[in-house]
């Protein structure tokens, strides 16, 4: 192994190949030759997973390169995506609002692992690569507008591999298709000056038919239409009579038209290809996974063999615009940890709210799965799925761009779902603030739900403080009604030993503490004395950084003691320095 360093420019060589670092930091050279990042060549060594790098995130388990976001950082170089698709595991990419130049060389198709692609507002010209674009079959979101591109070019969300609708038409085909029609045409010629006038006598005289015929279509089509939707709502009642759960009457399926403006259309935020209609989903085999008052959770398993989870909700006040305002602002969303919305469902009886089927389970799971000794659950696992958790909140939070924050409002083990990476998937998001909480839909007393019962960020991060003491401490709140913070309060308070650890935790001793006062910090009593999203982010990213600083055999080599228990009063409360703000 070898390692040649020069400003900005790192190769590392093995068997004549660059490394993964080699090729983000070949790629970091071309789009930012001015050095505006502030990268020194040691900025690689030993891999960016190892140490923060500003805009760049990993997958901890896998050390590898997920997500690329340099946005409005002033960066005028070009793309090197020879280099960029070399990052295999790479599946969001950001350099939106610079002054990146240059075209978008046909290569971009070997980034097959992208899901999200934003070049919008920079200075790329020449032909847009919509061919090689539409070959990136993973790919649910681009933006490459606001560019100097030949053609226009527009936000695609979700498009189908291969889609003709990528094939923008660019001016010079617009121009050429006029020109060919002209009347200044070379192709024009005075001798259909006769034809002309034979088609307009044709016409006017085939009028009287012709709006006759479009007359009898448009009726045809509204009335169709209307037995399309009276025979839609007659199977979702028939859906609802053979509920397992217990609904109020109905008013009868015409006057439920008339009170409906919105109907019970399915809207989808995933490509025509992956869609389906509301008959196919009532018509397929569906078994119950959870039930409560107010909601109930099926996996549906359409024809086609597709899987989806499907959330059945009731009882929620909020008007039809209301519901579509804010499950639409939510279909948008994308981040790696956070479950997308595949479509909904609304009428006036009930919402219904569509995911893909997450077959590696949830983090509650996992949990039962390791207490019973069917699988490993390691320290650094553990690290890897709070920092997952604490970004997809961040970016919730952060998604809102001056307008309205949606708090999640129901963290806990059940709705933190694991996709085919064991990465974290915040699930179940946008509802929560139509829930009544008269009807103990909301505020329930499931062991994450903050002293003041409110829906706020402060909330939000009691509950995710009590995810994280259910890592570091093994013991699983939901289910049992365990007051955990509680408990932990308790023998670190009067015991101080490292009994408050779980096994695997234990056995890197002081290097949990850190962590455990980040979560005693986020389970404070009061709202005022816990951190924001931002700060509790800011704060577990020290601690991962910190800790990949450490060899694996060091800090494994670590066992817990008395001792070491003891540095709970100079280690841990040097995180925060907030006066009065003790948990």
């Amino acid at each position: 192994m070898c390692i040649v360093a020069s400003a900005l420019f790192i190769r590392v060589c093995n068997g004549g190949e660059f490394s993964e670092s080699g090729y983000l930091f070949n790629f970091i050279q071309a789009v930012d030759p001015e050095n505006k990042l502030g990268i020194d060549s040691n900025g690689l060594v030993p891999h960016p997973c190892s140490r923060q790098l500003k805009g760049v995130r990993c997958n901890l388990p896998s050390n590898t390169i997920v997500e690329i976001r340099l946005e409005d950082m002033n960066l005028r170089g070009i793309l090197d995506t020879d280099s960029l698709c070399k990052l295999s595991n790479l599946r969001v990419l950001s350099l939106a609002k610079n002054h990146i130049h240059g075209s978008i060389h046909d290569s971009i198709s070997g980034c097959t692992s992208l899901i999200y692609l934003n070049l919008s507002s920079n200075l790329l010209n020449g032909s847009a690569p919509m061919d090689a674009l539409s070959k990136l079959k993973n790919l649910r979101r681009l933006d490459i507008s606001n560019n100097q591109f030949e053609q226009e070019c527009e936000i695609f969300t979700r498009f189908p591999p291969h889609s003709r609708s990528l094939q923008a038409r660019t001016v010079k085909e617009i121009a050429k298709t006029a020109d060919a029609s002209s009347p200044d045409s070379p192709a024009w010629g005075r001798s259909n000056f006769t034809a002309e006038r034979k088609n307009k006598i044709t016409i006017w005289t085939s009028m009287p038919l012709v709006v006759g015929i479009a007359f009898f279509l448009l009726l045809a089509y509204f009335l169709n239409k209307k037995a399309a939707k009276l025979a839609r709502d007659k199977q979702t009642l028939k859906f609802l009579a053979h509920s397992p759960l217990i609904i109020p009457p109905v008013k009868s399926v015409e006057d439920q038209v008339k009170a409906e403006e919105g109907g019970s259309e399915l809207v989808f935020f995933v490509a025509e290809e992956d869609r389906f209609k509301l008959e196919d989903l009532l018509e397929s085999a569906a078994d119950l996974q959870s039930q409560g008052l107010c909601s109930s959770l099926y996996k549906v398993q359409l024809k086609n063999n597709a899987i989806f989870a499907v959330k059945r909700l009731k009882k929620l006040q909020a008007s039809f615009e209301q519901f579509d305002q804010t499950m639409k602002k939510i279909g948008r969303l994308q981040h790696q940890n956070v479950l997308p919305l595949v479509g909904y469902s609304s009428s006036s009886e009930e919402k219904l709210l569509i995911y893909k089927y997450q077959r590696n389970g949830s983090l509650l799971s996992l949990f039962e799965n390791y207490i019973e000794g069917r699988r490993d659950f390691p320290w650094k696992f553990r690290l890897s799925i709070a920092i997952g958790i604490a970004r997809g909140l961040d970016f919730l939070y952060q998604s809102s761009d001056g307008g309205e924050i949606i708090p999640h409002g129901n963290i806990k083990l059940s709705n933190i779902l694991l996709n085919e990476y064991d990465e974290p998937l915040i699930s179940e998001y946008g509802y929560s603030k139509f829930l009544d909480p008269k009807i103990a839909c909301l505020f329930n007393a499931n062991g994450y739900t903050a002293p003041e019962k409110c829906l706020t960020e402060a909330a939000d991060v009691f509950s995710f403080g009590v995810i994280l003491l259910e890592l570091l401490t093994g013991k699983i709140v939901e289910k049992s009604g365990l007051d955990l913070p509680k408990w932990v309060k308790s023998i670190v308070r009067e015991e101080w030993t490292g009994e408050v650890f779980d096994k695997e935790v234990a056995k890197v001793g002081m290097y949990a503490f850190p962590l455990l006062n980040i979560s005693l910090k986020c389970v404070a009593q009061f709202p005022e004395h816990r951190p924001s999203v931002a700060e509790l982010l800011e704060k577990i990213e020290e601690v991962v950084n910190a800790q990949e600083d450490h060899s694996p055999t060091s800090v494994n080599s670590v066992e817990s003691t008395p001792r070491d228990c003891c540095l709970l009063h100079t280690v841990v409360p040097e995180l925060w320095d907030t006066p009065g703000s003790n948990p």
